[in-house]
Order: C-alpha cells, then structure tokens, then sequence
C-alpha cells in the first residue's frame, strides 16, 4: 500500500515511519506540510519522494491509498473527511476530532464511501496491555472492583508548543493523554465509562490549557476507575492497577511505548509475573489497519472507538470546569 503523510510530525518521524516502513508492499509517497520549508526537509530527511502544502495534491496521486493523520488536533476533522472523499483510507492520530459532531461525522463518511476508519490509539496493540486482556478475559482477577491509571509524566522538551498554549488547537493534557486512559481502560474493561468527576490545573507548564488532571469514572458494572494525567512529572512512573475479588494486577511502565514493561499478578496463592512477548505497539497498529484496509473489516481502534474515548475526555473537562459529575455525550453510533 502506498501511503501520504498528512502532517509532518515528531510521532511520525519517531515511531509511524519506521511501523509504515516494516510492513511488507508499504511505501510512503507523500508528505503534506503547512509549511514549504519544514515539508521540504522533512521529505529529504525521511527518504520521501514527494512533497506539498497542498493536501489535495497528495490526495489526487491514484496510487495513493491510505493516510496518516498527525497534524495538530484542530486540523484532523477536515482533512480525513477530504482524505475520505478522495476514497482513501485513513488511520488518524488521537483525539480524532475535538467535538462529537466532527468525529460523527468522520465516522458517518467513512461508511458512505467504504473506506476504514481507524484512530492510533496504539495502547491497546501493545503486547502488555494485550497480556492484562487476556488475564481479564480468563477470570484471573475474580469480579472486578477497581482500576488506577497512572500516566502522569514529563512531556518531552521536544514536543513543547501548541499542547502547552494552544486551546484552538486542541491542546492540554486532556486532549493528548485522556483520550488515551480512556482508550485503555475501555479495552480492558469493555465497558464505557457512565459518570466522571475530575479537576485539573496548570502546574507550571499550561498557558490557557491544563497540564495536570485527575479524575474517578463510575463504569455500568460497578467498576470505579481513577485516572491521572500530567505533562509535569519528570521523575514519574507511567501504569495500572487492576483490583479483582481473587486478585490484584500491578503493570508498570505499560503506557509508554517500550518493551520494559512488567506485570504482575498477585493472588492467594502469592506473587508472580506476566510474561508477554514484546512487539512495537505502532507496527501492530499498521499492521492491523493495512489488513483491515484490505479485508473491508474493522481496525483495532475504530473511528467510534476513538469518538468514545473523545467523549469521556470531554467529560472530563467539563466535569473539572464544572465541578459537577458529568455523563459522557456517546450519541447514537455504533
């Protein structure tokens, strides 16, 4: 499959290009850049032959067949819904969209124009977060009680900008790590969140968007889920805790891409790890949406997948501007 790259970005460069390029057949044929200059570069840097500022050019090239989305948030709706017009396929960055109208509306497109929809939230390709399912789905834990997501972390000098000072954008940790706890603790639990309450605050790197959040999701099942995000702890440690009748899981280091992630498992009978076979989380992401692509099936985190965990990072924000529970706006697709 021939591949465009609408936005040329750091996750691109860092994790996507190399996942495109170990696939068997991908090729990446375009870059599309706001900026000549930076497009310019990028596509020289990264061995890309074309280049452009003109997204319908890239879009009109026959030979292309999906795109990367990895602009900045604001920018995703109108681009896949042009990226789905042209027939397509599209994998898009996360959040998908900044309202529940626009991922709608996405999600809509795509099903007129049959083309795959899919949204990288890679965390729930990885191999450890895989390992937790199984567990979960084989009843190691017992009924379950309760789930801690700890993502709060240090933000990468590099990737300072518009998620620190950019509302219009989509910036803020809710928009760049919410939707991700959501993502996960929806994957693992198979259930979507029914109430959330949250504060969240500027702790020294937000100019006009949060950099810290926490808050507590009351599941359909009962299941009480606590979430934090943060742009502000360097010395921190990203994981879970899954806390069961029968058992305790204890995961760290599972929501950052790595293979040193450890799991482990904590019954009556002691303490034991998980093993799991470590494989990069964004090769599995492509991997699946070129096959999903090809079969017509869906991906691993389809478009409702992403307008799912986009609604309850909305609550979230507005649970915390608010100071009241709020309930996520799912709508009617599904």
């Amino acid at each position: 499959m021939n591949w465009a790259l609408i936005g040329a970005s750091t996750i691109a460069s860092e994790n996507m290009i190399g996942a495109i390029r170990a696939q068997s057949g991908a090729q990446i044929g375009w870059v599309v850049s706001g900026s000549a200059e930076h497009a310019a570069s990028y596509a020289e840097a990264h061995d890309i032959p074309r280049w452009t500022v003109d997204l319908a050019e890239a879009l009109a090239d026959p030979q292309v067949q999906v795109v990367y989305i990895s602009s900045t948030n604001e920018k995703h709706h109108g681009q896949a819904l042009a990226a789905i017009a042209a027939g397509k396929h599209v994998l898009c960055e996360k959040p998908m969209a900044l309202s529940r109208s626009e991922a709608e509306e996405m999600i809509v497109a795509a099903r007129d124009a049959g083309v795959v929809l899919a949204v990288n939230h890679h965390l729930r390709s990885s191999a450890a977060i895989r390992a937790i399912r199984r567990l979960l789905d084989d009843g190691a834990l017992g009924q379950l009680r309760s789930m801690r997501i700890f993502h709060a972390v240090a933000l990468p000098r590099h990737l300072y900008g518009w998620r620190l000072d950019q509302p219009a954008a989509g910036g803020g940790v809710i928009a760049d790590i919410t939707v991700h706890n959501a993502d996960t603790a929806r994957f693992l639990l198979q259930e979507d969140p029914q109430f959330v309450v949250a504060e969240k605050a500027m702790t020294g790197l937000g100019q006009g968007v949060e950099d810290s959040a926490m808050s507590v999701w009351t599941m359909p099942s009962g299941v009480m889920v606590y979430s934090h995000e943060s742009f502000t702890h360097p010395f921190a440690r990203s994981g879970l805790e899954i806390h069961g009748s029968e058992g305790s899981l204890y995961a760290r280091g599972v929501m950052q891409e790595g293979p040193d992630g450890a799991i482990e498992l904590v019954t009556a009978q002691g303490s034991q790890p998980v093993s799991y076979d470590w494989r990069g989380a964004y090769d599995a992401v492509v991997a699946d949406f070129m096959q999903a692509a090809a079969e017509g099936r869906a991906p691993a985190a389809s478009g409702v997948d992403g307008l799912r965990s986009l609604m309850v990072a909305e609550a979230v924000r507005r649970a915390a501007m608010t100071g009241k529970r709020q309930a996520p706006e799912y709508g009617d697709l599904t």
